[in-house]
């Protein structure tokens, strides 16, 4: 006769067998957006024209839908663009999007992209700068030369150079009397300088460091990474530059040796392509 065993020697209970379960009562990103819109008393359309995130993109994450972004650099980018805009704090929100879209990837380092889109676009146009400057050295050089040699060779007041009447051996390089002018600026000199039958593009960090990607007019990245303080980077194409800037407000941009003016705002992310026909305005927005 088996005899049954007690419950304390069966095993756990069933309370016991049952799996925890941990409720996060925290609303989804996109929800918590657009509450916040909600309460802030904004509609979608006036949040796109604060943020100048589109229209369709602001309905995409409020329904957590982040595919419209383009990936995870540019979701949180417009995450933290429509946080500030509505008023709510978006470290916390980003925090949450990257748990929940597999954490936040390694930054691509910079230098090395820089250095080798460097060194292929050295040969796509003239150095125009260091032309100039070794140009007005050699001038600077041929006055110093001369005026060295007159003042020793005993022709006295009959200096070539102080009377202004060359001598044969002077006729063919008649140096310039007034002062040459002061160097100027390399980042004007490089933009001032690009082919007219080119796109040309310069970004500057200026206000801070900031994630930039460029593509050419075929979609091959010409650069992808950060642009530390202080650091500019020049593009150059025949047809189309995409730009991606993720923090435009840091960013002092040049298209066509034009200053762009328009006031990008700090965290703002912007997706802009320029053509050879650009002179500086409004870009068209991605």
């Amino acid at each position: 006769m088996s005899i049954g065993n007690s419950p304390e020697e069966v095993g756990n209970s069933p309370e016991e067998d049952r799996p925890s379960i941990h409720e996060d009562d925290r609303p989804s990103v996109g929800r918590a957006l657009q509450q916040a819109r909600i309460d802030s008393g904004r509609t979608v359309e006036e949040v796109s024209a604060a943020t100048r995130v589109r229209v369709p993109i602001v309905h995409a994450i409020e329904q957590e839908d982040f595919s419209r972004c383009g990936g995870d650099v540019y979701a949180r980018g417009h995450i933290r663009t429509l946080a500030r805009a509505v008023g709510v704090d978006p470290e916390p929100l980003v925090a949450q999007y990257d748990a929940e879209h597999g954490g936040r990837p390694a930054p691509t380092p910079a230098a090395p992209l820089f250095e080798a889109e460097r060194i292929r676009a050295e040969p796509r146009r003239p150095n125009w700068t260091a032309a100039m400057v070794a140009a007005i050295v050699a001038v600077i050089g041929f006055v110093g030369f001369t005026l060295f040699n007159g003042g020793g060779d005993g022709q006295g007041s009959k200096n070539p150079v102080a009377e202004g009447s060359p001598t044969s051996g002077d006729t063919e390089s008649k140096p310039a009397p007034n002062k040459p002018d002061p160097k100027p600026d390399p980042t004007d000199s490089a933009i001032a300088g690009a082919p007219k039958d080119k796109v040309t593009v310069m970004v500057s960090a200026t206000e801070g460091r900031s994630w930039i990607s460029a593509k050419d007019h075929n979609g091959a990245i010409m650069f992808d990474g950060l642009l530390e303080e202080g650091q500019s980077k020049s593009f150059t194409d025949k047809q189309k530059i995409d730009l991606v800037l993720g923090d435009a407000g840091a960013i002092k941009l040049f298209v066509n040796g034009k200053e762009v003016k328009d006031e990008f705002k700090p965290g703002q992310v912007e997706r802009l392509s320029y053509t050879r026909g650009d002179n500086g305005g409004a870009p068209e927005v991605g």
